[in-house]
């Protein structure tokens, strides 16, 4: 690999990272059309609440279909996403594959009192250059486990 692919390998690992995050942001600020642009058109969104389940909870085929799942976050008072280790498994071109790790915090008040629910889980990505731009091709979100408090 020469200096130049070099480079462009090290600049599509940042903008693949960037993307990770840049969807928590529009999560925690309840930027649901932001959110739905990082995805391709015929994006796969795939939801484990159980990451052991050989079976999906939820699976949509396409972008339109992802707007009332981000939509649903407005039911909390609060989110707080932490993004963990970001790897990228595979870079071939314009495609990619990787995994990151999130503890997503989500806060309600009931009755006067906040309850917090604390999902850990890890998102299965692939991701494919469009336009010079990284973006979600499949997601896979895989819950480990949720704690409320």
């Amino acid at each position: 690999m020469n200096t130049e692919q070099q480079g462009q390998q090290a600049a599509d690992r940042l903008a693949i990272r960037n993307l990770v995050d840049q969807y928590a942001y529009c999560a925690d600020t309840r930027d649901a059309q932001g959110q739905m642009a990082l995805f391709t058109e015929d994006t796969r969104f795939i939801v484990f609440m159980d990451a052991k389940s050989s079976e999906p909870t939820q699976i949509l085929h396409k972008r339109a279909d992802l707007f009332p799942v981000f939509d649903n976050l407005n039911t909390y008072r609060a989110t707080m996403h932490f993004n963990g280790q970001s790897t990228v498994l595979q870079l071939r071109d314009d495609t990619a594959t990787g995994i990151t790790y999130c503890i997503a915090h989500h806060q309600t008040i009931k009755d006067g009192v906040q309850q917090l629910m604390i999902a850990h889980i890890k998102y299965h990505d692939r991701f494919v250059k469009q336009n010079e731009k990284w973006l979600f091709a499949e997601r896979k979100l895989m819950v480990d486990w949720i704690e409320n408090r």
